[in-house]
């Protein structure tokens, strides 16, 4: 890849379509690769590296959502040679939702699918969940969000290595704030685990209110990093959704833009 911002954890150079992967907060692009595996090489499977962590630790973190938009929406033109969706997860579903106004702003090729995963819908009012001023608030959230990445906490050098980029994120989202626009022309895929502590179903579930193009609730057994136990499944899922959108058409690379929905479920 000619950016630092991508991540292929392997090739897929007959793939018509590719599938941009934006992480959680504190995540790093590591945090697809089982995703990664299981769709490649059908899919060409790109996952987002943030500044200030692993291979990119020596950058300072953005925190700031509209930063982090800017800059990922600057790198697109080279990757817009063919159809793309978006997967995000938390903090990376709110930037893939971001990204995709960003890019229709530009009048840039947006995603053809948005794939939005343990988030709640943006709302004027936002979430106290989001508003965490102090490191020990994050490290409380973390750790009720379950998953391997509250294990860091109990290691005093892993946790002066991950806490400036996870207190970025955590800045980022606290500050964001929702502001109306038309809804997206893009099917969106809303998935949420059953025991999520922090994104209720229905929270999830009002995403349908940010498209015309018809959303589909995915509701998954686990917490917030249901993906952990289910990538099998979540793999499916992406891998319907994006053969779903496929126009057919005789040796043409044919995915819609996002401009209009074809064979995607209606809303729910």
């Amino acid at each position: 890849m000619g950016s630092d911002w991508f991540r292929r954890f392997g090739p897929a150079p007959d793939s018509d379509v590719r599938l941009i992967c934006l992480p959680h907060a504190g995540g790093a692009a590591g945090a697809f690769l089982a995703l990664a595996r299981e769709l490649t090489p059908e899919f060409d499977v790109l996952s987002v590296q943030y500044p200030g962590r692993q291979d990119r630790r020596r950058e300072p973190p953005l925190a700031d959502i509209g930063l982090l938009v800017d800059a990922l929406a600057g790198e697109m033109a080279p990757l817009a040679d063919r159809p793309h969706a978006f997967f995000g997860h938390s903090m990376g579903a709110l930037l893939a939702y971001e990204l995709a106004r960003e890019l229709r702003r530009r009048a840039l090729p947006g995603p053809c699918h948005l794939f939005l995963s343990g988030r709640f819908a943006p709302t004027p009012q936002g979430s106290d969940s989001d508003r965490l001023d102090t490191d020990e608030k994050v490290i409380a959230m973390i750790r009720r969000l379950g998953g391997t990445v509250g294990k860091v906490f109990d290691d005093p050098d892993v946790m002066e290595m991950v806490m400036p980029p996870l207190r970025a994120d955590y800045r980022a989202v606290g500050a964001y704030t929702w502001q109306p626009g038309p809804p997206l022309a893009v099917p969106v895929t809303v998935l949420v685990g059953d025991q999520d502590p922090v994104v209720p179903v229905a929270a999830a579930a009002a995403w349908r209110e940010h498209t015309t193009a018809g959303s589909d609730l995915r509701v998954l057994p686990g917490g917030h990093f249901y993906l952990d136990q289910s990538v099998p499944e979540v793999a499916g899922i992406v891998r319907s959704a994006l053969r779903a959108t496929a126009v057919p058409g005789p040796g043409e690379r044919a995915l819609l833009h996002g401009e209009s929905p074809v064979g995607t479920p209606g809303p729910q």
